[in-house]
């Protein structure tokens, strides 16, 4: 046989050595990859367990919780059924059927899809036997990832802020203490980019900060509803409600609807979402003569006695021969400034401002906080609209109109702040949102001091400016915030918005607002209301009056504050229960109001949920809430009493 002249033996020898070599290579590698731990397409992700510390009331009660999610994602091209796997799933998690079939043949290309985020733990139990009964492999995967639950839904929602599916914070307190809420998530990204390790198993990393705010919950839920019985009845678009402790500056009750349910937050229009108090700014209008009054008696421009005659206009001639004009309610007669602020009237205002130097009276008004940020611990605040003498838009007409409360922009809580210096004796407080601050062993790290403010004017300027409004509250514009029992002072104020189309003031949009500090003798408590854009009456003595007198009511009576003629009820501590089925904890928590303890020894044994009970008797107050979600490692506290 003779041999082919293609394997001649040089070439031969060559052939030879590069299969041997390719051989060598590819035994060489798989020997390689038989040592290496194999992770199938369907293993669950081990991303990094980060703690998150707790937003709580000052009470301790639970406003912002950790939990745990999972998001479900797929390789498209490995999926065999898309319709039918798609069918499967949406009997446990809330998905569009066609619109993620589409999605998965879409995709083929790509190496894994999310289809659906925020999978609860109840979910992810279901997917996992779905999954091993349907016989779903090496084509999904679950990764988790944190969570966070708000047992309190919508309640101060702006305040607390909200949690991305990333894990950090996007507003409120979540997004200005995010690093003190969760540091080892923010270390643990610069050992990162700093080594190029994925983990660092420092312990010191771990130390997650709980956030006591210095709202209460409680009190909070009622004044909601009195802001959101208003906000109904004059059809308005959004309501501001602050009350805020006047000689430490904490902020107990903090409301501005509409608001957003913190645990669909993305869902809600962005409206529902503005921190309005703190970001967005307005004409307070009449309100606002407090402050200027309080600037023109401090510097002593004016005094006490000195009388205004208001004949309906306010109306002057420069010397360049502009022509101002303010109009009054009303032809007023001879006013001090008692009387001023007690009828609001524009006229006697506006001819007080012209005894003040320009200067003085704006450096008066930056020194109540106008113009500059309060500081408070949320993000995003404003500094509000000053104009001074070199600005563009000055004119001869700036002054007295700023004295009534127009051509300046305020936030409301510019305005709860500048009305502390009123309520402290002339010292402006500064307002914060922090109570207390503790690790995660419950050991106090922060305790909020009261710091000593700057004194804004005298303490005899301050006493007046509280018996005038406790006038304007007697037979004043605000006689409708007037309580029987205890002293408050008031001031309203009615502002014409500005119409964006025209930049000119709108004849039907207003702002409705009213500021109240009690009780006079001794002020505790700092309160204020805006209602903007109110339908039908928008005079403020007649629509934001009465909410202050109920918020007020409601606060006196939270608080104990002690009344003149306080109605007292008597009890006589029997209580009656009816025979009760034993309870069951199953997707959410159950209501155990009323419950006495011998119902509560059976779920001590389940050891799936950890029950702290405080006190003995009956249960009064559970936390978190009935219907809040039950999530892994939760811990529910029920306090009795006999």
């Amino acid at each position: 046989m003779q041999v082919n002249g293609f394997f001649q033996k040089k070439r031969f020898i060559t052939v030879l050595t590069v299969f041997v070599l390719f051989t060598g290579y590819t035994i060489w590698n798989f020997i390689q990859l038989s040592f290496v731990k194999k992770q199938p397409a369907d293993e669950i992700t081990k991303t990094q367990d980060y703690e998150r510390g707790s937003i709580v009331d000052r009470n301790g009660k639970s406003l912002a919780v950790q939990t745990t999610f999972y998001t479900l994602a797929v390789t498209a091209k490995n999926v065999p059924s898309p319709e039918e796997f798609v069918k499967d799933i949406a009997k446990i998690i809330d998905i569009d059927q066609l619109q993620t079939v589409e999605k998965i043949k879409n995709s083929i290309k790509s190496p894994s899809t999310p289809l659906k985020k925020k999978i609860t733990q109840d979910e992810y139990k279901a997917l996992l036997k779905l999954f091993d009964e349907k016989n779903y492999r090496s084509f999904w995967r679950l990764d988790k990832v944190p969570g966070r639950i708000y047992p309190e839904n919508s309640l101060a929602s702006q305040l607390i802020g909200y949690m991305g599916i990333e894990g950090s914070g996007l507003s409120g307190i979540e997004l200005s203490q995010d690093k003190l809420l969760s540091p080892d998530r923010d270390k643990s990204k610069e050992a990162e980019k700093d080594s190029g390790q994925e983990e660092k198993s420092d312990d010191n990393l771990r130390s997650t900060q709980n956030v006591y705010l210095t709202i209460d919950s409680s009190l909070q839920y009622k004044l909601e509803q009195i802001a959101g019985n208003a906000m109904k009845e004059h059809q308005a678009e959004s309501v501001i409600l602050i009350a805020s402790y006047a000689k430490t500056g904490e902020i107990l009750s903090y409301i501005t609807l509409p608001s957003a349910n913190l645990n669909d937050y993305t869902s809600y229009p962005a409206e529902c979402r503005i921190d309005r108090p703190a970001v967005t700014v307005y004409e307070p209008g009449s309100v606002f003569k407090i402050f200027s009054v309080a600037a023109f008696l401090d510097n002593g421009s004016i005094t006490p006695d000195d009388s205004f005659k208001c004949d309906g206009v306010y109306s002057r001639k420069t010397s360049g021969g502009e022509v101002i004009r303010i109009k009054c309610l009303d032809h007023h007669g001879y006013l001090t400034a008692k009387g001023a602020l007690k009828y609001s009237c524009n006229d006697a205002l506006a001819q007080m401002s012209e005894t003040i130097n320009t200067d003085t009276f704006l450096e008066y008004l930056h020194n109540f906080g106008f113009g500059e940020k309060t500081g408070v611990e949320l993000p995003s605040e404003t500094k509000g609209i000053i104009k001074d003498q070199n600005d563009k838009l000055w004119s001869a007409r700036s002054k007295p109109t700023i004295s009534i409360g127009q051509e300046i922009s305020v936030s409301a809580l510019q305005m709860v702040q500048a009305a502390t210096v009123i309520a402290n004796r002339g010292v402006k407080v500064p307002l914060t949102f922090i109570h207390r601050i503790t690790d995660a062993e419950g050991t106090t790290t922060y305790s909020h001091q009261t710091s000593k403010g700057q004194r804004v004017i005298s303490e005899s300027t301050a006493k007046y400016i509280l018996e005038c409004m406790e006038t304007t509250a007697r037979s004043g514009t605000g006689t409708k915030a007037s309580l029987k029992d205890i002293s408050i002072g008031v001031k309203t104020g009615t502002a014409q918005m500005t119409d964006p189309s025209t930049g000119r003031y709108s004849t039907t949009d207003f702002i409705s607002n009213c500021m109240a500090v009690f009780p006079v003798e001794n002020p505790e408590i700092v309160l204020y209301i805006v209602i903007e854009k109110p339908k039908g009456e928008t005079y403020a003595g007649r629509i934001v009056a009465p909410v202050i007198a109920q918020a007020a009511d409601e606060i006196i009576d939270y608080l104990g504050m002690n009344r003149d003629q306080a109605p007292s009820f008597e009890h006589s501590g029997y209580v009656t229960i009816e025979g009760s089925s034993p309870i069951q904890v199953e997707s959410t928590v159950p209501d155990f109001t009323g419950r006495p303890k011998r119902d509560l020894l059976s779920l001590l044994k389940s050891g799936t949920i950890k029950f702290e009970i405080h006190g003995e008797g009956w249960v009064v107050k559970q936390n978190p809430p009935a219907g809040s979600p039950v999530t892994k490692d939760m811990t529910i506290e029920l306090y009795l009493e006999h």
